[in-house]
This record gives C-alpha cells, sequence and structure tokens, in this order.
C-alpha cells in the first residue's frame, strides 16, 4: 500500500480548472519531486493535501486512510506537515519555542497549571526542551537555540521551519520551493539537510522544486505540472530528458 495515493484530484477556481485530474502515488521512503512553470498549480497540490482547499473531485488517502474533506488539523494528526514557498516562523520567538510549537500535540498539561506552573508544567516543558534539542541538534541549530528566529540567516530560517514541521511526528513531509531565495552554498547545505531529514527519521518527502541540480541531485521520481494537468511522471532521469518536459519547462 502506498503512503500517499491520490486519484483525480480536481479544482476550479472562478472557472479555471487550477488542478485537472491529478493522480500520485508514492511509497514509504521515497524522495518524490513535483516541479512545472509558474502557476502550474503545483502549490495547489499542496494546499489540497494539506486541507487548505476542498478539492472538487478526487480522493487523498494517506496510509489508506481517507483524508479528502479533512481539515488542516485533522490532516497534520493524521501525519502531513509541510513548509512553504515564503517562510512562516514565529519570528519573535526563539529557536527552540518555535520548534517547541510543533510539539503541543504530543506533550500536554492543562491551562491551569501552564497559567500558574503548577502540577505537570515542569516535568512537561523539561520533556519538550529535551525534545526539541534532540531535533535541533539534527538540524545544527542547537548553538542557536534562544536566538529569536527572525536574527537567523536566511538558510537557517529555512532549516528552523522544516525542524517545526519534524516536530509534528509527520508520515509524510511537504516542502513547498526550500531552495527559493538561497545562494548556491546555502542551497548545497539544504540538499544535505534534506537527505539527512530523510535517513535520520525514515521521512517519506514531496518537494516542489525550481532548483534542476536540487530536483536530479536527491528526487528519484518526479510529476511535471503544466496548465494543472500531469505533463510527464516517473523516473526522475527519465523525465528532464523528455523534450516535452524540456520544452513546456526549461523553455528551450
Amino acid at each position: 500500500m502506498s503512503l500517499l495515493e491520490v486519484n483525480n484530484l480536481s479544482i476550479s477556481f472562478g472557472g479555471l480548472r487550477a488542478v485537472d485530474d491529478f493522480s500520485l502515488k508514492i511509497e514509504k521512503g521515497e524522495l518524490y519531486g513535483l516541479i512545472g512553470p509558474n502557476g502550474a498549480g503545483k502549490t495547489t497540490v499542496f494546499n489540497l493535501l494539506t486541507g487548505v482547499y476542498k478539492p472538487s473531485e478526487g480522493i487523498i488517502k494517506l496510509d489508506g486512510k481517507d483524508i479528502t474533506r479533512e481539515n488542516t488539523i485533522k490532516i497534520n494528526h493524521a501525519g502531513i506537515a509541510r513548509t512553504f514557498q515564503n517562510i512562516r516562523l514565529f519570528h519573535q520567538m526563539s529557536v527552540i519555542d518555535n520548534v517547541k510549537v510543533g510539539l503541543t500535540e504530543r506533550f500536554k498539561y492543562s491551562a491551569l497549571e501552564g497559567i500558574f506552573h503548577l502540577g505537570r508544567y515542569k516535568s512537561v516543558e523539561k520533556a519538550m526542551d529535551e525534545e526539541a534539542m534532540k531535533l535541533l541538534k539534527v538540524f545544527d541549530l542547537d548553538g542557536e537555540r534562544d536566538v529569536l528566529a527572525s536574527n537567523l540567516p536566511y538558510g537557517k530560517q529555512r532549516k528552523l521551519e522544516i525542524a517545526r514541521a519534524m516536530a509534528t511526528s509527520p508520515k509524510l513531509l511537504l516542502l513547498d520551493e526550500p531552495a527559493a531565495g538561497m545562494n548556491p552554498n546555502e542551497t548545497a547545505e539544504l540538499m544535505e539537510t534534506i537527505a539527512l531529514v530523510r535517513k535520520e527519521f525514515n521521512m517519506t518527502i514531496l518537494l516542489i522544486e525550481h532548483d534542476m541540480k536540487l530536483v536530479s541531485g536527491i528526487c528519484e521520481k518526479l510529476t511535471v505540472l503544466n496548465f494543472g494537468r500531469i505533463l510527464k511522471a516517473g523516473e526522475t532521469k527519465e523525465v528532464l530528458s523528455d523534450p516535452e518536459v524540456i520544452t513546456a519547462y526549461l523553455g528551450s
């Protein structure tokens, strides 16, 4: 059984078919790429997978469970986490507190305990700190635990956003153009980070990206979208050598 199975997904906005008859299967442990020109519908697919939009047609199954009509919170609890093209961090919170936001569903105490620091508060906060630090070490951010997120360099903000997503213990991680705005050195470091996340957590990853060096370097399979429809899908090398893909996407 595939970890993610999407069948005939479609959605329209004002009469425009933004995603049309989109299907996808991702096996556990795969690193899968979703590419295409601007406006092809890639982020719309992510919004459908995470419950931001509800499809007009189609089915989404995660680990065999139908999540098509669930809201974003329930989909996250089911096991899908994501990052965004424009980084969404709590910029006036520390690095460690950003990660702890992702841990709140796993570590809980009552509102009263939180306000007055009673009961389970201290033990739960200590456990959260320890778990958050484990994640920060994986991302080489443990040295900046108390730094405001807004004060991190751009590349490290990207890493922190992924660390926070991983704090929810997802089955599937969606990365929306994580290399956007990065210089070549930052992109190379990001590739190492994504490979590490996959290995360290045995994580299944679906990646939207425009950087072809990154895509060809880490993705085993690709789906190419164009005008909301699948242009090509298959092994990365085969897809990227297809003349139709080169014409539509690379502009050659």
